[in-house]
């Protein structure tokens, strides 16, 4: 494979796949030592970094000793995976597909591999075809350690948020199209992605994302799920443990963007989680105890 600036100015290229057979060490969420038997290599290329392009990613499978994988073909797997990728990657492009099977050669999970907004995704299920989370991904440098390093395409990960737009410095062209456009939305806070878009999260009723590219044009207007009531921001840490647990083991590695609870006459209603997962924003909502409701990408 070739790394080009070329590649690099259209943030993930779409190239090959290169596949590792077999599983056999198991993975936690972060911060083990990976072998590449553990790992599936995406090729992509990735703007934003200060080292330039890069031939892949990796995508992390758990997976027990004795584990193997086979290719599957996208219309052999089970309808409810290809409608869950439907419903939650409208537009993605299919890759590649794996069936994880154990020493017996007994299907016990689905591995697909996609791409959305030509990101890679990588998405585990179960052997009903239920989803069950999505793959961490790590440069071939970061599979030992935090997963991460400065200047890497996931170097968010140390929680700098060096994403973050002050409302202020946001495009002319993205203030007046919400003034124009939904001017009774007060702006909470603005992202800038690794494909140079920008994110800007509203409050109207309800909370929305708006997506720009990086000269303002419009692109889509997400509204994000969440109670009635009122809103208030709230810190990570604010959220009941139930709710951290599911965002660790089913976003492996994720980034903490942005929080929010909902209270309806003083009683709680729910939270609502902006969250980064290998450069694709979710938004991940709970109900008051911290049971999982539903998710939504953002882009």
């Amino acid at each position: 494979m070739k790394t080009k600036i070329s590649l690099v100015r259209a943030g993930y290229a779409f190239v090959a796949m290169i596949i590792v057979a077999s599983c056999n060490k198991d993975l936690s969420s972060s911060g083990t030592a990976a072998t590449p038997s553990s790992t599936i290599a995406v090729a992509t290329s990735v703007s934003g970094t200060t080292t330039g392009a890069i031939d892949s990613v990796y995508l992390m499978q758990p997976c027990k000793r004795g584990d193997h994988r086979d290719s599957v073909a996208q219309s052999s797997l089970p309808s409810s995976i290809t409608t869950y990728i439907s419903a939650n990657y409208s537009g993605s492009v299919f890759s590649k597909a794996f069936l994880i099977k154990n020493s017996a050669s007994v299907i016990i999970g689905y591995v697909i591999v996609i791409y959305y907004n030509d990101k890679p995704v990588g998405l585990l299920f179960d052997a009903s075809g239920n989803f069950s989370k999505v793959l961490e991904q790590r440069e071939k440098g970061d599979l030992d350690g935090p997963g991460f390093h400065h200047g890497g395409c996931f170097d968010d990960r140390d929680g700098e948020q060096r994403d973050t737009i002050a409302l202020a410095s946001l495009p002319s062209a993205i203030t007046s199209y919400l003034a124009s456009n939904f001017p009774s939305d007060t702006l909470v806070k603005a992202f800038k992605n690794r494909d140079s878009s920008i994110i800007v999260l509203s409050k109207n009723n309800g909370l929305f994302a708006t997506v720009f590219t990086s000269t303002g044009t419009f692109v889509k207007r997400d509204q994000l799920p969440t109670e009635h009531g009122t809103v208030q921001s709230i810190d990570l840490a604010a959220l009941p443990s139930v709710a951290a647990n599911y965002l660790s083991q089913t976003y492996p590695n994720y980034v903490f963007k942005k929080a929010f609870s909902f209270s309806e006459n003083g009683t709680l209603k729910g939270y609502l989680v902006l969250i980064d997962a290998n450069n694709t924003k979710y938004a991940v909502e709970f109900d008051a105890a911290g049971n999982f409701i539903r998710s939504k990408t953002i882009h």
